[in-house]
């Protein structure tokens, strides 16, 4: 499926964000040996009340920040899910990504539809705390703000 791609700029939201990577959620971002840029991850979304749907999702970029492709896995609800096929999946996508760095990216807001729910790096205009955040979703477990080049994130 090809990305949709956001409004940035112009607006107040960002062309580019930089995700510094941690040991935490940007534990698995950096450059692949080709040039592309990575970022693996594990968002979720409420499905009903109690429950939570699990996914894991590998995004790649071209070397300016654009996405190239989205590689996302559903594994429903996380109280009935299968946590060891989760995590070898995970494990899977890293593998597959070859020789890799775990180092900053700067990648460009985005947004890709898969299994009826919106995955991407998506801006929104804030509030008191910030002009323009830019949010992962599903979770929003990651959440951006200005300066859009300090790599930096809130939970």
């Amino acid at each position: 499926m090809t990305p949709t791609w956001l409004v940035s700029g112009s607006m107040g939201a960002p062309d580019l964000i930089a995700i510094d990577h941690d040991n935490y959620h940007a534990e698995h971002v950096g450059p692949t040996a080709d040039g592309r840029q990575f970022f693996l991850t594990t968002p979720f979304e409420p499905v009903t009340k109690g429950q939570i749907n699990e996914f894991v999702a590998l995004f790649l970029f071209d070397p300016s920040g654009r996405l190239l492709e989205a590689r996302i896995d559903e594994f429903g609800p996380r109280a009935q899910m299968d946590r060891d096929r989760r995590r070898s999946r995970y494990e899977d996508r890293l593998r597959e990504l070859g020789e890799v760095t775990f180092t900053r990216i700067e990648v460009a807001p985005f947004a890709v539809e898969r299994f009826d729910t919106t995955f991407g790096l998506i801006p929104r205009p804030g509030d008191e705390d910030a002009a323009w955040w830019v949010e992962l979703r599903p979770g929003n477990y990651m959440a951006f703000t200005e300066p859009w080049d300090n790599g930096k994130y809130d939970t």
